[in-house]
């Protein structure tokens, strides 16, 4: 498909590129080996940006860049950037802000175990396989699932701000202090406000001389005065 429609786009300027048939043939599987995992419906959307960028067929490098430039398209970041983004959150995926449901699906996929413990050749090479099937099935127009991100305190029922309290008398701390200082618990967890806040808890508590470690999340929190009491 990919070359006839080369040929049909570029006319005489497709057969100047190769001298012979056995070059065509040649050409054919080196771009089938490169072009391994690309759907159709990809293949035809960096075709169509190919006929309105390039006055010569593109290079495979070239072409390459079309494909991912059109996953981008759709939302869906390059397989290097979503597996870096799989490694940092795999301690807590179900927390994370996932830039695509692909992402987070293609690391359920690997092992959030896998993803924490090592970074072997073999676990990219699988993450990067899972994530370009799911990708595939995104440009297919398939919907995937992303993963709901965790509810905030129930602030009505005033759990968080009792459980903050009993922080406060078991840190040494005073009411206001404490609250002040665990005030990023009542945002979404891993989002850039809470990361902000949290950091300026963390300076808050340098400042006060605090010798603890704030909890990173609820479910720390409630562990950490559980095992104080």
């Amino acid at each position: 498909m990919l070359f006839a429609r080369f040929m049909t786009i570029y006319g005489h300027k497709f057969k100047s590129a190769f001298e012979s048939n056995q070059e065509i043939v040649i050409a054919k599987r080196e771009w089938a080996t490169s072009l391994q995992g690309y759907g159709e419906d990809v293949l035809v959307l960096a075709i169509e940006r190919a006929k309105r960028e390039y006055s010569w067929m593109p290079s495979i490098a070239e072409f390459l860049q079309l494909l991912r430039q059109c996953q981008q398209a759709f939302g869906l970041p390059d397989s290097e950037s979503a597996y870096i983004e799989s490694c940092h959150h795999a301690d807590r995926p179900s927390c994370h802000s996932w830039s695509h449901a692909a992402v987070y699906h293609a690391g359920r996929m690997t092992g959030w175990y896998e993803l924490r413990q090592s970074e072997s050749e073999r676990v990219v090479a699988c993450y990067k396989n899972n994530y370009q099937k799911l990708c595939e099935r995104v440009l297919r127009g398939e919907q995937l699932d992303m993963p709901p991100l965790p509810a905030l305190p129930n602030r009505s029922t005033n759990d968080l701000f009792k459980l903050i309290d009993q922080w406060c008398v078991l840190a040494g701390v005073t009411p206001q202090q404490g609250h002040s200082l665990l005030y990023y618990l009542h945002k979404y967890p891993d989002t850039p406000l809470y990361h902000q806040l949290y950091e300026q808890a963390q300076h808050q508590a340098t400042e006060l001389g605090l010798k603890i470690t704030l909890p990173v999340t609820v479910a720390e929190l409630v562990t950490w005065v559980s095992n104080e009491q």
